[in-house]
């Protein structure tokens, strides 16, 4: 991955292009390493995107789901080990991971973009398989609307580090159990590249503001 430095709307932007994962063999302080190395940048706001599945019958494949909050099915955690004090608190509170005024602010943005926003809760496994049938059905029951391989770690780091955050999901197929369908890696990457440019003049229209 690379870092990306510019404006966007105006306003200055450090972007990361790619993310290192758990299922890589990556551990959980080399994925928490680039948002560490971003808030030493100065950076006070992170925006978190990502592919994940979708369990929410509500939902449909290509919408966009803004992250409310998050359940951390890694086996493991960013912060385990000695704690600096100079990023965080040894046992950081987790009340309000993804701040509340900029989920406001982005369905403000999607409603005036006339964008379909969906807002549920995020599941984060450490893949690389996608889940069984039976896994599906007990995810959606502990109350997750869609399921992934990434961002938790991410989060939690920045939330340690007193950034704010603010999470998009590109929902690319649907895990009904119920309705269970085979999932092709093409059509994944088909409904991420139709959404892709929605969710990006979405992150545009919230950077502009914040």
């Amino acid at each position: 991955g690379r870092l990306l430095f510019g404006k966007l709307r105006g306003q200055p932007v450090v972007c990361m292009q790619g993310r290192f994962h758990f299922y890589e063999g990556y551990s959980f302080q080399q994925i928490a390493f680039p948002v560490r190395t971003l808030k030493k940048l100065g950076i006070e706001t992170l925006i978190l995107s990502n592919a994940c599945g979708g369990m929410n019958p509500n939902f449909k494949a290509g919408d966009i789901m803004l992250i409310k909050d998050h359940i951390n099915f890694f086996p493991g955690n960013p912060l385990i080990g000695p704690n600096d004090d100079n990023w965080g608190d040894r046992f950081p509170d987790m009340f309000e991971v993804y701040n509340r005024g900029y989920q406001q602010l982005a369905k403000d943005v999607a409603l005036e973009q006339n964008l379909r926003l969906q807002e549920g809760v995020y599941v984060g496994l450490t893949g690389p398989c996608l889940e069984t049938a039976a896994e599906y059905r007990m995810l959606r029951g502990f109350g997750a609307d869609a399921v992934g391989m990434s961002t938790v770690p991410e989060a939690i780091t920045a939330h340690h580090q007193h950034n704010k955050v603010l999470g998009f999901s590109i929902i690319t197929d649907m895990g009904l159990p119920d309705a269970m369908k085979p999932c092709s890696l093409d059509d994944v990457i088909g409904n991420a590249t139709k959404a892709e440019p929605k969710l990006r003049e979405l992150i545009a229209g919230c950077v502009e503001r914040m």
